[in-house]
């Protein structure tokens, strides 16, 4: 099993490109599912998720054709209407696939999903959408069953539906399968992030009637039919949000380029806040520091507001930071496990519920640590940048799900960071 072996104490410069955001690829890949004609995507990062859902739609009987950043997804024969348990188990954005294959072949079953270990993500609030558009819903034998056989001309209808809990993953499915629903769909308490809007975007250029997204009210006109286009995946807020962390903490200077300021407006008011200077441009944004920091309170919540998966990377900034910081987490209930490795690492770190109190130490020690799950992993690579001595960081699988090429990218700013198994 691969692990990461940093050195610390390295002051981070130079210039870095931001990836493709793997949220907004994974759901856009299954929307190739609704298309008749192909679908031409780029920016589409190379990830452990996005491998994994092109082997889901290739099973499937969709036609993948994959050079560098650019993916082309012809769904015009597809066979099989199942992402099986094997499939399914790695990767919970696998149930992205349930509003496409129900909304275009009025079939479809779906294994119950798996992924990180952070936290309960029901699926209910999916069934119970597709139930309101008036699909026949049966969970048996761990996977979802579901029918419009019974329904006028096999078509899911149109409804209101108001989400109970805001949800990313349930706003895409429900939005996807509402795209060629016979009638109008309304989603109340919709999720507004930048990946459910470029998601949207993307569905128009197929020919979908979608207003709203962006907003807590999405509404969306069904259409009969919807066909390939070209698209450009929007970039990866939290990558960026994450090198722009360790510009800060290492007190460095770096310049993100394919990088949207305006996606990041939470995160860049809290390095700020810390004593970092951020500065940006259409699409790229610099962030300059000392290393001399001070202690910010987080609170994690849906966006706009502090991203959940810009955690853990601030606590790390924090336990090297000037004062005690409080950092909560409102989105995911398991999402401090992060919290004991980094106490291998000398960090001062007291959890209390959903609340961790942070106080700063003079610095960091190297040790051998393990990663939990995919931003907790971030976070400890934070860490080592700026520990003394050697951090060795265990199960780095989790990091390849969502960091295009880390290593490469923080050794061409100065990093010292190799791979090993």
């Amino acid at each position: 099993m691969d692990k990461l072996i940093i050195e610390g104490g390295v002051p981070l410069h130079g210039e870095v490109v931001v990836s493709g955001a793997k949220n907004a690829a994974l759901p856009i890949l299954c929307a190739a599912l609704l298309a008749e004609t192909p679908l031409t995507l780029t920016g589409v990062p190379e990830l452990r998720d996005v491998s994994s859902t092109l082997t889901l739609l290739d099973t499937m009987g969709v036609k993948v054709v994959k050079e560098d950043d650019r993916v082309i997804l012809d769904a015009s024969d597809v066979a099989s209407f199942e992402a099986t348990y094997e499939m399914v188990k790695t990767m919970r954005a696998s149930i992205l696939v349930l509003g496409p294959l129900l909304a275009r072949f009025g079939t479809a079953r779906v294994s119950l999903p798996g992924g990180c270990a952070i936290g309960s993500r029901p699926v209910d609030l999916h069934i119970k959408g597709l139930q309101a558009m008036g699909a026949a819903m049966h969970i048996t034998h761990g996977y979802i069953q579901a029918s419009t056989l019974h329904l006028p001309n096999r078509r899911l209808q149109g409804a209101k539906y108001y989400m109970d809990l805001v949800t990313v993953t349930g706003t895409e499915n429900l939005m996807m399968a509402a795209a060629l629903a016979q009638g109008t769909t309304v989603l109340e308490n919709a999720a507004k992030e930048p990946e459910v809007v470029d998601l949207a975007e993307c569905l128009n250029k197929m020919g979908a009637k979608i207003s709203g997204a962006g907003t807590d009210t999405i509404t969306i006109e069904g259409v009969e039919r919807l066909t390939g286009a070209e698209h450009h995946i929007v970039c990866d807020r939290i990558e960026a949000g994450t090198y722009m962390v360790a510009a800060a903490m290492t007190g460095g200077e770096v310049t993100l380029k394919n990088a949207r300021a305006d996606l990041l407006e939470a995160v860049i008011e809290k390095l700020r806040e810390a004593g970092a200077q951020v500065s940006n441009d259409a699409d790229s944004i610099t962030v300059k520091s000392n290393g001399q920091l001070k202690a910010i309170n987080i609170r994690t919540a849906p966006h706009p507001a502090f991203p959940t998966d810009m955690q853990a990377q601030f606590m790390a900034m924090n336990t090297v930071a000037d004062g005690v910081s409080t950092v909560v987490e409102t989105i995911f209930e398991n999402r401090f496990m992060h919290v004991q490795e980094l106490q291998r690492m000398g960090a001062n770190i007291e959890i209390q519920g959903n609340t961790a109190l942070v106080k700063g130490v003079p610095a960091l020690e190297g040790a051998s640590v393990m990663a939990t799950d995919l931003r907790a992993s971030a976070g400890l690579v934070l860490a080592g940048l700026v520990a003394d001595g050697e951090t060795v960081i265990d199960r780095i699988y989790h990091l390849d799900r969502g960091y295009e090429r880390l290593e490469e990218k923080l050794n061409r700013l100065g990093a010292k960071v190799r791979r090993s198994n």
